[in-house]
């Protein structure tokens, strides 16, 4: 099958350069190096890199502006890579653009990755290392009634799960979820996840990093919702949603589902698909207009949450 969208030429232009055509196990060390990448501190933001203790010990790193003494909003970032690839040094730039243009504190989580660890362990690092951020607010000058999730891709299925397992276990509140261009359906039956033709992440490596994800659990009919988001059958008492999709990404179809699902089931939710956009433009493209369009309407969703609303 053959996507009938054209690539936006700003992103057409650097969607080639992504070095594989599948991802898979004989060379996923080598693209896990290659996405090891740290950015220099910013000038206008601290980091401080913490562990939650326990088997395994989680790794999260708190961004905050520099200066900043208020109690603040805090975004949960979870990162993307297919639930295989990355880490969450990938956070440092957006986190740190963020923290003193909209007022709120970062806190990326270092959750470990498929095969080695399937679900639902990387699920519960992301879920210790929410509830450590919760019981941890005050010294981190975070308002603990305005923690929101946010993700990328894979990070934003684990997002989405999060979401699920927060409203299931009742322990803690989660305020908004940010999902930009999440990986949630694992069943690869949509037209947009069975194109010949993906940029950037193709169905061959969406295929490997399910498998990786769910091991024993995949192909089965029993996934669990916690661990394929679209599976979920009640959407309904999860916080505010932000879905944000381009036309060209093989997750457009199940990511426009699921948003319309939220919708339904009462989750006051807003969907953006972005033309010509394929997986990962954000990153890819920075530059590129649709990008900026993309990043604006992130951050004016997520101003309602921070007190410089309108700012």
């Amino acid at each position: 099958m053959t996507s009938h969208h054209a690539l936006d030429p700003e992103v057409a232009a650097v969607a080639e350069l992504v070095p594989f055509a599948d991802l898979n196990a004989e060379i996923l060390a080598t693209f896990r190096t290659a996405f090891a990448l740290e950015t220099p501190p910013s000038a206008t933001v601290d980091r401080f890199d913490h562990v939650v203790p326990g088997d395994p010990a989680v790794p999260l790193r708190v961004h905050r502006a520099k200066g900043d003494g208020g109690v603040r909003p805090c975004v949960y970032s979870i990162h993307g890579g297919g639930y295989v690839l990355g880490s969450n040094t990938m956070d440092d730039p957006r986190l740190e653009d963020w923290c003193p243009k909209l007022g709120v504190v970062g806190v990326s989580v270092d959750y470990r990755l498929a095969p080695e660890t399937p679900y639902p362990g990387p699920l519960e690092d992301c879920y210790r290392g929410f509830v450590w951020t919760h019981a941890h607010a005050d010294e981190l000058g975070i308002d603990p009634e305005r923690i929101g999730v946010m993700g990328v891709s894979a990070g934003g299925g684990l997002a989405a799960a999060l979401a699920l397992l927060v409203r299931d276990r009742g322990e803690v509140p989660l305020a908004f979820q940010l999902l930009d261009s999440p990986m949630l359906d694992d069943r690869q039956r949509t037209p947009s996840s069975r194109g010949d033709d993906l940029a950037v992440w193709s169905r061959g490596s969406n295929t490997f990093g399910w498998k990786s994800y769910l091991g024993d659990l995949y192909g089965r009919d029993d996934v669990p919702a916690t661990a394929a988001p679209a599976r979920a059958e009640d959407l309904s008492g999860l916080p505010p949603a932000l879905v944000s999709v381009g036309a060209v990404d093989g997750f457009r179809d199940e990511d426009i589902d699921y948003a319309l699902r939220l919708n339904q089931a009462g989750v006051p939710t807003e969907l953006h698909v972005y033309p010509g956009a394929c997986h990962g433009f954000t990153m890819l493209a920075p530059d590129a207009a649709v990008t900026k369009q993309c990043l604006r309407n992130m951050e004016d969703w997520l101003r309602r949450f921070s007190p410089r609303a309108g700012a």
